[in-house]
């Protein structure tokens, strides 16, 4: 039997003569996929160009891709192009997915959305759903979000399928399988020993948008150095904050303490992780952060907001968390020391309560930094808990769900 595997995603596409990339975390995933089946189709949009992401390649000798259009529901016109185009997208996930072994359904998004409908069509298929998002169930997140959490959890309309989600969250229904993700190989577990002497180097990695929120990791860094202490920041990554962020940083004078270093690859961001002592998340919402994880790879401690699984990642006490998450998207109420890193609820955005909360959280790393041991306690636990998580392992994860 010819082992026929259909991707159904939101994220967008390039095509260079006949080959597709993208966003390459997501590339570098599905290609472990893609090993151990024989055929490959895949629904998704297609664009002309990504400005801001670093892409790959798929790696598979028989993919055949399908072109969509993007949509999204956050404007009126928007929703009018969803309206005239779904029948459209509706079509080809159902012909995807009627001519295939085994359905991966990406969410959440506007596609997943539209596939978690069309799966419902399909008892007998055997699927499997990524849920890149926050699962837990406490968290304040689009209705569109949360109508693709109940007609994936829900047993009757769901059915031969495994939802993968990060976090081990109460009172779940039997499709819903905690996961993780990972990013390097077990050949590069090693004993990173930094040497947590000043200037400090924090950094942050990811997306320069919004829902990142990129500013405060300036601001953190601006009020550590309002405190005398010697620090420095480099941001990777682009976006559409990119000019904003420039512009504050020229105003504010910050021009020798915080750079904006553009995209990285991963190789390279292996250096940039070895060389640093922090790396800020300050993100309302997350799934399964990856340049958290990745840092602590190498040592970094990290200083993130209390959402979705980070909590545990960082291992924070359990009275602010549950097993695996915070149990509310706000998680712990107050900036407390985790056993990996430092944890704060997501930060409030502007006024006296911002001002507050970067206060307090400025107060907290200050208390750390004067204690070496500390630190370093901290940096070979992370290195502890996020070297479990290889792409070994990882591999072996998706065989034991992927089966047809």
């Amino acid at each position: 039997m010819t082992k026929s595997f259909f991707v159904a995603t939101h994220v967008e596409h390039i095509n260079n003569n006949s080959q597709y990339y993208a966003y390459s975390p997501y590339v570098r995933e599905m290609n472990l996929w893609f090993k151990y089946v024989d055929e490959v189709k895949i629904v998704a949009p297609l664009i002309s160009d990504q400005p801001y992401i670093i892409n790959s390649e798929y790696c598979h000798p028989n993919l055949n891709f399908t072109k969509i259009p993007s949509v999204q529901i956050k404007s009126l016109s928007g929703i009018l192009k969803t309206i005239i185009f779904f029948p459209v997208i509706f079509f080809k996930i159902f012909r995807g997915i009627a001519t295939s072994n085994h359905i991966h359904l990406r969410c959440p998004g506007n596609i997943g959305l539209i596939s978690s409908f069309v799966q419902i069509l399909f008892p007998n298929k055997i699927k499997t759903v990524k849920y890149a998002g926050n699962w837990d169930p406490n968290a304040s997140q689009p209705w569109s979000y949360r109508l693709q959490k109940w007609i994936l959890s829900n047993i009757f309309l769901s059915r031969n399928i495994k939802v993968l989600v990060y976090g081990d969250w109460p009172e779940q229904s039997k499709n819903i399988v905690p996961f993780f993700t990972a990013s390097f190989s077990e050949t590069e577990i090693d004993l990173y020993n930094k040497d947590f002497t000043s200037p400090f180097k924090f950094i942050f990695v990811g997306s320069l948008s919004p829902g990142k929120r990129p500013l405060f990791a300036i601001k953190l860094i601006e009020a550590l150095m309002g405190k005398g202490i010697p620090v420095k920041l480099e941001i990777y990554g682009s976006g559409v904050l990119k000019n904003e962020l420039q512009e504050y940083i020229a105003t504010k004078n910050l021009d020798p303490f915080v750079r904006l270093m553009g995209n990285c690859k991963l190789e390279e961001l292996k250096g940039v992780y070895k060389a640093s002592h922090f790396l800020i998340l300050a993100s309302q919402s997350e799934g399964w952060p990856k340049a958290v994880a990745e840092a602590m790879f190498f040592g970094c401690i990290p200083v993130a907001s209390s959402v979705s699984c980070v909590p545990w990642m960082l291992g924070a006490p359990p009275a602010s968390r549950n097993k695996f998450g915070t149990g509310s998207e706000g998680g712990a109420k107050e900036i407390t020391f985790a056993k990996r890193g430092v944890l704060a609820p997501p930060a409030p955005e502007g006024g006296a309560n911002e001002k507050e909360w970067i206060e307090n959280l400025v107060n907290r790393i200050v208390e750390l930094i004067k204690d070496t041991g500390e630190m370093k306690r901290k940096s070979m636990a992370a290195q502890e808990w996020s070297q479990e998580y290889t792409l070994e392992k990882f591999e072996d994860a998706v065989k034991e769900v992927l089966k047809f």
